[in-house]
């Protein structure tokens, strides 16, 4: 399959079963909002290192936000209701509940839940206050600037992670480019792409050579180990290679933001467009380019 002059490998993407939840953060003004969502992202780009993969979903006008100011939606992704949980908790009480004017709602209607604000209202040592309104109970906890506001519980759900496509280029800046251009066309509502700016360099395979590591370089996709590795996967004229990571709640958001990147990526430059999986005996999801092209 041609795009454009991009070939399109026919291969997939292996995608993996991860639970997800949606933080709906306002402020005083966006600055603010924006703030409190940057900071309750950091070091959340793999569950490899970071425990959860969290990032800013979009913003939202005051107009349609619980408190009619400002707002940001986040999404965060884990690979257990308990995880999400955890991470939620510690976020938001580290980066939301400390950020001046915020308060923190849940965005995510669901059976499952994990209790949040309930467990941070101790942080107000007996001076909290609680109420229930349409069902949810929410917490206002006294801080220096005033009150924290904040859900008692937030919905989750099962959700998908580590969907992918490599752009293959011949040089830095022509990838460059295209990977900024497909990030641009990706985002979309109930997708994160976890990355910095959405993109990733250090592409990983499971295992190495060192027991303790549970993943390491793609070495197949390094344009320095041509030649060095029993077998690369690179054409001669490729010099560069990108990862687009995509985390959703749902494999359908998934696959469009892929569809729509992998069009906006294709282009004069791009040798080819492919995907990383292990041998589909690992992830619960198998995303095929092909096929998701085709829509």
């Amino acid at each position: 399959m041609l795009i454009n002059t991009t070939e399109i490998i026919d291969t997939f993407a292996e995608a993996f079963e991860m639970w997800g939840s949606r933080v709906i953060i306002t402020a005083e003004t966006e600055k603010w909002a924006m703030a409190a969502a940057r900071s309750m992202t950091g070091f959340a780009t793999s569950v490899i290192g970071c425990r959860c993969e969290a990032g800013i979903e979009h913003l939202i006008p005051a107009d349609d936000t619980p408190d009619g100011r400002p707002g940001v939606s986040v999404l965060l992704f884990a690979g257990s209701a308990k995880g999400v949980g955890n991470r939620l908790v510690e976020r938001v009480g580290q980066c939301v509940m400390t950020c001046p004017t915020t308060a923190c709602f849940n965005g995510l209607e669901s059976t499952e839940s994990v209790v949040v604000g309930g467990k941070l209202r101790y942080f107000g040592d007996g001076y909290q206050s609680s109420k229930v309104l349409g069902g949810q109970r929410s917490w206002r906890i006294p801080v220096m600037e005033g009150e924290f506001y904040v859900d008692e519980s937030f919905g989750l759900q099962q959700a998908v992670g580590g969907g992918n496509f490599l752009v293959l280029g011949k040089d830095l800046g022509v990838t460059l480019e295209a990977v900024e251009a497909a990030v641009d066309a990706m985002r979309i509502a109930d997708i994160i792409l976890p990355f910095p700016d959405g993109v990733v360099r250090s592409g990983s395979k499971i295992g190495s050579k060192y027991k303790e590591l549970p993943a390491s370089t793609n070495d197949a996709y390094c344009p320095s180990l041509r030649g060095r590795v029993p077998e690369t996967a690179l054409p001669e004229d490729v010099t560069c290679v990108l990862e687009i990571v995509i985390d959703g709640l749902n494999e359908t958001a998934v696959a469009e933001s892929m569809r729509l990147g992998i069009n906006a990526a294709a282009r004069e430059g791009v040798v080819q467009i492919t995907a990383g999986n292990y041998g589909g005996d690992l992830g619960q999801y198998h995303l095929q380019l092909h096929d998701i092209l085709r829509g």
